[in-house]
């Protein structure tokens, strides 16, 4: 058997953090679909490894720029769900106060910016 480089915490935390990501993102689906959330709704649905791999590569303190589907990337980097929830809702406790939407998280304390031309 090979090792890796990895250990079990390493492991448990992909595994929680690609949760959360996914069941966000099905839960998003299912309001858009509703039309409950407006507008545009990029969903990282099967990119959920990416963002967890992402993390263990990259030190709090790194920026990271994203552009559409931003949703995954931002939980991962420590936005907390809720405020991604109430930003897709167009609430002032949204990560941009309800005025980003779908493809305009943002937190300076995180430092993480989805920046879509």
């Amino acid at each position: 058997m090979q090792k890796t480089p990895f250990g079990k915490e390493t492991y448990l935390y992909w595994y929680e953090i690609m949760l959360l990501m996914r069941r966000f993102e099905e839960k998003a689906g299912q309001l858009y679909g509703q039309q409950k959330i407006r507008g545009f709704c990029h969903l990282y649905i099967g990119q959920e490894a990416v963002a967890a791999g992402c993390m263990t590569a990259i030190r709090d303190d790194d920026n990271m720029i994203t552009a559409y589907r931003d949703h995954g990337l931002a939980i991962a980097k420590g936005i907390p769900a809720k405020e991604c929830m109430a930003e897709l809702y167009g609430k002032a406790t949204g990560c941009t106060k309800g005025k980003g939407g779908s493809m305009h998280f943002f937190s300076k304390e995180k430092r993480f910016s989805a920046a879509t031309v």
